[in-house]
């Protein structure tokens, strides 16, 4: 610095956005979410520099393999945001990943989140987190870590994304496998709650873009007395432990699983099956959701394309031995779990194909 030169004034970490008092109240306030996750393998606390899970219970296997899933919430985030309410989307977050890591028949075991946000907020960081930890419980998966990054000058200060990341275990001789389906299997729905996670940047186009607050949480008679908002907020359905209580008390009766997320039964279905196979499914067999056919009116879809882009009332389809669908079915039953026989396994190519077409949307 010359003699003449001004002393360059100092610009502090909080001065650029980034509030690490407030990180730390916000790390507080989770502490006891997700401490509510934990199960008897995780080792330590929240705050390490990493999350810690005992694989003990592997050497009881006789080939155990590690199952990993990655995945988002997308644009509902936006829906989370109008409403103000962000205690809900933590569990689609987790319900996506666990939901995909159970398609192969494992446990999930633990679960690690990301959110990155504009400006952190601990009151709102609370809810987003206790959502996850929710999901979590619901999963029975512990959440062993996780990051918050606060993004001034990228994101806008209200607003945040999640990401997350899920570890499960599964036995290989246990394991399902889409080359064990064969003609004759039967196709067993379990109902969706409605979107899920999926579809929202037409939904939002369609039902949420020009449209005021007050028309936006105003109570409409097809959603049940629900408001645009709540409707699209509901959660992502969790299939882990009804599915995981079938698949331990009838051992190798479902061959494949068949979770239906983006590009709805179409683009998923196909996923659990072989070559030498098609999946026919019976259309007019389950109710579509109402928030799903108030979207799909909305948008003007036909049934092909709806097909293709929302789970259209199925979010998850188990591929059962057809001699032992009544012991499926009994087990759903007895867990409380609606589902429906939507079809049936034929020889084929891997397709997907639809009967009594027209009958979906009515």
């Amino acid at each position: 610095m010359t003699q003449n030169q001004a002393p360059s004034p100092v610009v502090t970490y909080a001065d650029a956005g980034v509030d690490i008092h407030e990180g730390a109240r916000a790390v507080d306030a989770i502490r006891q979410s997700v401490r509510s996750t934990y199960r008897p393998e995780v080792i330590g606390d929240i705050g390490g520099f990493g999350g810690l899970f005992s694989l003990a219970a592997a050497k009881r296997m006789d080939d155990p393999v590690l199952v990993s899933g990655t995945d988002g919430v997308g644009t509902k985030l936006k829906v989370a945001q109008l409403l103000g309410r962000h205690d809900t989307v933590g569990v689609d977050l987790v319900a996506m990943c666990a939901n995909d890591i159970l398609a192969t028949g494992a446990e999930p075991l633990f679960f690690l989140d990301y959110v990155a946000v504009g400006k952190l907020n601990s009151q709102a960081m609370s809810q987003i987190v206790g959502g996850i930890a929710g999901g979590c419980r619901q999963a029975g998966c512990a959440l062993i870590g996780g990051e918050m990054a606060e993004h001034p000058g990228v994101m806008d200060a209200d607003d945040y994304d999640l990401s997350g990341f899920c570890v499960g275990l599964v036995d290989r001789p246990l394991m399902l496998d889409p080359a064990q389906v064969r003609p004759g299997d039967v196709l067993i729905g379990l109902p969706s709650s409605g979107l899920h996670s999926n579809g929202y940047s037409l939904a939002r186009r369609v039902c949420v873009e020009g449209r005021s607050r007050d028309q936006l949480t105003a109570p409409v008679d097809a959603l049940g007395g629900q408001s645009v908002l709540e409707a699209l907020l509901t959660p992502t359905r969790m299939y882990v432990r009804p599915v995981r209580q079938v698949l331990g008390a009838c051992p190798q009766a479902v061959r494949a699983l068949a979770h239906i997320t983006g590009g709805g039964i179409t683009e998923n279905l196909n996923r659990a099956l072989n070559g030498r196979v098609d999946a026919v499914v019976e259309l007019g067999t389950w109710e579509v959701p109402p928030v799903v056919a108030h979207v799909c009116a909305a948008a003007g879809l036909g049934e092909a394309e709806a097909l293709t882009t929302f789970n259209m009332g199925i979010g998850m389809v188990l591929v059962v031995d057809p001699v032992r669908v009544d012991e499926v079915c009994a087990q759903l039953s007895a867990q409380g779990e609606a589902f429906v026989r939507i079809g049936a396994v034929e020889a084929g190519t891997g397709a997907v194909r639809y009967r009594n077409e027209g009958a979906l949307l009515g």
